[in-house]
């Protein structure tokens, strides 16, 4: 049994590719430079695979910043707006990613359902593809001189055209199948040449597709694999069961295929019974998404019943899907709580237990690894930390009344507007103001000890003096304290709740340069006291104009976790969301007449096919109610979201019943607006009007008519002036002129509106 992976790391031991990008950012170092950053990090990323034991290293899941990205510059498949892009043309490549001041970056969006982003490719009728595979290539000759066993990995066509938009209205980018499909087999010619195996990854084939899709399908795949030969073509469905989707794949005398049996064991046996002779079967047998150990036992037991069936030379270990979602090195976790410690497994981790599984399914003995997995799998089903009967009982006595509020929107606001007193066309801002290098130096002189308590405290309030002065000289008219004490919007309220634990070096990459170390939620959640009221409070009595109390909704908190896997998912969200709700009231009790409880990750949390999104929506959306409704008529609840596909769900959305919402869509061009035309959104909505991910300053009257253009479709009493997302990434030169932008461009357009009134329904 061969062991792979699909994916690895990208960011290095210590973030190296992180500071080397920034660096070339900012102009410290030259492409050069950087070039050598990255063949060193994916030198150091095969090595560590090999000592972990794989048989395979992966080539081209590296990126300098995202792999859709350079799928899109393989393909030649540019936007007519980039002039020039490519690996060896950096900063074209880079404009594609970020934009600059002339030209808006591909959009944004999630990739399924995880918390990573990718860039959307750009297509439309009648698309040229010049594919070279030269990066591809060079990466797989670098693996080569240095003595690894190589397989190419790459997304694969129809995951490709899923995933990308098009700028043409009514255009399906699956019309280009056929084109894509003969980019790819040209592709694949020389990859072929090269390496043992090319896998193509389609998480597609675990969502619903169209019915006419199998023949077209069949047939590229087809041409696909006599174009990989001599190496054989990997199929990878990860994130899902691949069953409803079989007759795409059934017979199909591909080199191996790859399911995803962490997320969905269940398909195991029907996959079988379709499988083409001669095609090995590739069982993703280790959590690539979450930071639990495998079970080892369970897991046995499937590669045993593959076994039995196929015969064990038909079989590969694998990853359930790219291990980029996971932390990278465990053994860096020298502080963590030992037997919570006990119980997890990162990246590297997840290598040497494909390689213990391996080995203990050809017979070899490996007795010791697997008494140690099966006690630490005792000691978490066993342990009294994970369970508090207390949080139990109080989740049990939910009732329908606390979900909802005590009056409909249209009377809220009534109360709204007489207390807030604000202007047609409102301007705030989503949150968060830049983390400065002052903050993060002072974080971690705290946390080296070299500065007191009370010290960093009042460099705190500094900073919120600051903020609240900016947002006052800019005309802003409802503020942020702007959140120089949070680290991350997820881990900040997570080391401040019962049931998390947390990690010193576990950081996963997000987009481009930017990385996160989600919590860990191993038990019940509860709050032990107020999370956030000390320095909303404070920066309101700074001020009067409101101040919005900042929370992270309880969805998005468990989404952006790394979440327990021994209880259900509905059940945790709903135990953070009654320690919100506690917040919630706290913060009113405060004197704050703005709450946000922001949800961005409620669209990602959906199940990648339809048939589950009712039941997920139902349960996600109670829990922010449960966390939000507490509140009193008078108090505004807004929410956020980013970076998702949110048009099908847009009815979802307003059952939430915030009374304001952010979201996103600069990017997009107000393509949600399109959602608003079919379904009348029945409260307030500030749709994002600037990219807050690139570094370029949008003009005042390109914000206007973003404006201008939703005014169109949400009447102006309902309608918001905001950025998409918070600006803890950019610096104050890029916010403050970007922010006085968008003041100038809410003013016109509330001057062509004609009014200064409050806003209402």
């Amino acid at each position: 049994m061969l062991t792979h992976i699909l994916g690895f790391p990208r960011m290095g031991r210590g973030r190296e590719l992180k500071r080397a990008l920034e660096g070339y950012w900012s102009g410290d170092i030259s492409g050069e430079d950087l070039r050598d950053s990255a063949r060193r990090l994916r030198l150091a990323g095969w090595s560590m695979q090999r000592a972990a034991g794989l048989d395979l290293a992966t080539v081209g899941d590296f990126s300098l910043y995202d792999h859709m990205l350079d799928a899109a510059v393989m393909l030649g498949v540019a936007p007519p707006r980039f002039a020039a892009a490519g690996p060896e043309d950096l900063d074209g490549y880079f404009r594609m990613a970020r934009g600059d001041s002339r030209v808006a970056p591909l959009e944004m969006t999630k990739w399924f359902d995880t918390n990573y982003h990718y860039l959307a490719p750009e297509l439309g009728p009648g698309q040229a593809f010049a594919p070279d595979p030269g990066a591809l290539l060079a990466q797989a000759a670098e693996a080569r001189a240095a003595g690894f066993r190589c397989k190419i990995v790459l997304p694969g066509p129809l995951t490709f055209l899923r995933l990308a938009k098009s700028p043409a209205s009514g255009f399906d980018c699956l019309d280009l199948l056929e084109p894509l499909g003969e980019a790819y087999a040209e592709i694949l010619r020389r990859l072929g040449r090269v390496c043992e195996w090319v896998e193509l990854d389609e998480p597609a084939l675990v969502q619903d597709l169209p019915q006419d899709l199998t023949p077209r399908f069949r047939a590229v795949y087809a041409a696909l694999i006599r174009a990989a030969r001599p190496a054989r073509l990997l199929l990878a469905a990860p994130f899902g069961s691949l069953v409803p989707n079989l007759p795409l794949v059934a017979d199909l005398r591909l080199g191996g295929l790859h399911l995803d049996l962490a997320r969905a064991p269940e398909q195991l046996d029907a996959v079988m019974s379709v499988l083409a002779t001669d095609t090995v079967l590739s069982l993703g047998l280790v959590d690539g998404r979450n930071v639990w150990r495998v079970d080892a036992v369970a897991a046995l037991a499937l590669a045993e019943r593959a076994a039995k069936v196929l015969g064990r030379q038909q079989l590969m270990l694998g990853s359930s899907c790219s291990l980029l979602h996971c932390p990278l090195d465990l053994d860096l976790e020298t502080g963590l709580d030992p037997e919570l410690r006990s119980w997890m497994a990162f990246a590297l981790d997840k290598c040497r237990e494909l390689r213990a599984l391996a080995d203990l399914a050809h017979g070899r003995d490996r007795s010791d690894w697997l008494e140690e997995n099966v006690r630490a799998w005792a000691s978490r089903r066993a342990s009294p930390r994970t369970c508090d009967p207390e949080v139990r009982r109080r989740a049990a006595a939910v009732t329908q009344d606390m979900l909802r509020r005590t009056l409909p929107y249209a009377e809220r606001a009534t109360a709204q507007r007489r207390r807030l007193k604000l202007p047609l066309l409102p301007a705030t801002t989503i949150g968060s103001f830049p983390q400065t290098d002052a903050i993060r130096d002072m974080r971690a002189r705290r946390r080296r000890g070299e500065i007191g308590e009370e010290a960093y405290r009042e460099f705190l309030r500094g900073c919120v003096r600051e903020a609240v002065a900016r947002q006052e000289s800019l005309g802003l008219d409802v503020l942020v304290h702007g959140e120089p004490e949070r680290n991350d919007m997820v881990e900040y309220f997570g080391e401040r709740l019962r049931g998390f634990c947390f990690t010193r070096q576990g950081w996963v990459q997000s987009y481009g340069s930017r990385c996160v170390k989600p919590p860990v939620i191993y038990g019940d959640v509860s709050r032990p006291g107020p999370l956030t009221v000390e320095w909303t409070r404070f920066a309101q009595s700074l001020t009067p104009k409101p101040v919005k109390g900042m929370l992270t909704g309880p969805v998005t908190i468990l989404c952006w976790s790394f979440v327990r896997d021994d209880l259900p998912r509905a059940e945790t969200c709903a135990q953070i969301a009654l320690a919100l709700r506690d917040e919630v009231l706290d913060l009113e009790r405060a004197g704050l007449g703005v709450i946000q409880i922001d949800e961005p990750a409620l669209r990602e949390g959906l199940p990648l096919r339809r048939a589950g999104w009712e039941e997920y929506l139902r349960w996600a959306v109670d829990c922010f109610r449960l966390a939000a409704n507490g509140a009193a008529p008078g108090t505004q609840i807004h929410t956020h979201m980013c970076y998702c596909e949110f048009n099908e769900i847009v009815e979802w959305i307003a059952a939430m019943d915030a009374d304001v919402i952010s979201i996103e869509a600069s990017r997009s061009r107000m393509e949600l607006l399109e959602a608003f035309r079919r379904f009348a959104y029945p409260n307030e909505i500030g749709p994002g009007v600037y990219d807050i991910h690139s570094p370029r300053v949008p003009a005042r009257e390109e914000m206007a008519d973003l404006l201008r253009r939703a005014a169109a479709v949400i009447p102006a009493q309902r309608l918001w002036a905001n950025p998409d997302c918070g600006l803890k990434t950019r610096d104050w030169a890029e916010a403050m002129a970007s922010l006085a932008n968008l003041v100038a461009a809410a003013r016109q357009v509330r001057g062509e509106l004609g009014g200064a009134a409050g806003t209402g329904s």
